[in-house]
């Protein structure tokens, strides 16, 4: 059967993800993917997404097969995200990071990302750190979050030496506690806690299986899985850009770019507000989309564009 190769054009241009699985290859580079894979009604292969183990073993399956991940877990019911959708907030924010490097994305360990809520399945930094060679550190509020991803950093020699994990031990604050005095950084991002409540992740979750095909269940299993830190936290995604946003006012000088992914268009008048407030330099809201699932970055920093043009020499000079 020859595979029809159907390119996804809403993906980032430089987003080795932009085409349909080819389930051949990723067989070939992950065997164990193999029992969950079929022919559906269009003659096409294709796993149960549904199925949360058929979705881990897809995602294993793409991290061997695109970025040589020998070694990928995450307990269970831990967040298993959708990794094309991973994969094109890095390369958007490559390209802010060119903006101020005469427009070349900048490449290798001089660059250095914070990842907030890494979560235990360490996917930003992968394909950060195998796609541009950046160094990363994430945090998480999560115990076992923490040690997963300090498990999958320890387990592929191409990731140690570039990814350190940090436990947040408080969990009112984004940025005190994690950024040490001496430390600059390039850029951090995030994909804040969507949910306002546990309930209306719940819900989510439930409408999520819905879409998919499965059966309602009163405690589902969730196909991406996700723990409370990760889905809900109080107010929701918007309280959590206003709380980063009011952190980001106390260390202007230690990151040149801030960001965060935003779910929901109708959130932007209140970030925008906040930002206004904050009496930031200068914003962007990058559009990104992934099939059906519009979303979007938010970027902001508090330094000047001459201070942004010279931003790599003097990080050069600190390194």
């Amino acid at each position: 059967m020859k595979e029809i190769i159907e390119e996804k054009s809403s993906l980032h241009p430089r987003n080795p993800h932009r085409f349909r699985y080819n389930f051949v290859k990723l067989i070939n580079s992950c065997r164990e993917l193999k029992p969950f894979v079929f022919i559906n009604k269009y003659n096409s292969q294709t796993i149960d997404f549904a199925n949360p183990e058929a979705v881990k073993m897809l995602n294993k399956a793409i991290l061997k097969h695109f970025y040589d991940i020998s070694y990928w877990d995450i307990p269970e019911n831990y967040l298993c995200p959708p990794i094309p959708g991973r994969a094109d907030y890095i390369h958007y924010v490559a390209d802010l990071l060119a903006l101020s490097n005469q427009g070349v994305v900048p490449k290798g360990q001089n660059i250095k990302v914070l990842d907030i809520g890494i979560g235990a399945n360490c996917v930003y930094p992968i394909v950060g750190t195998s796609t541009y060679g950046w160094q990363f550190v994430g945090s998480d509020v999560d115990t076992i979050a923490v040690q997963s991803a300090k498990n999958i950093v320890e387990k592929n020699s191409s990731l140690i030496d570039k990814i350190e994990v940090r436990l947040q031990s408080n969990s009112g604050t984004i940025f005190k506690g994690i950024i040490l005095p001496d430390e600059v950084f390039d850029v951090s991002i995030c994909n804040p806690p969507f949910h306002a409540s546990q309930a209306k992740a719940t819900h989510g979750t439930q409408r999520k299986i819905k879409n998919l095909g499965g059966k309602f269940k009163a405690k589902p299993t969730q196909n991406f899985g996700g723990q409370n830190a990760e889905l809900w936290c109080e107010g929701g995604e918007e309280k959590f850009i206003a709380n980063m946003i009011q952190e980001s006012v106390l260390i202007p000088d230690k990151c040149l770019w801030f960001t965060s992914l935003v779910a929901k268009k109708e959130h932007l008048p209140s970030i925008y507000r906040a930002l206004k407030y904050a009496k930031i330099a200068d914003f962007q809201t990058i559009d990104m989309a992934q099939g059906q699932k519009i979303s979007r970055i938010i970027a902001w920093t508090f330094l000047s564009e001459e201070q942004r043009e010279n931003h790599y020499e003097l990080r050069a000079k600190i390194i």
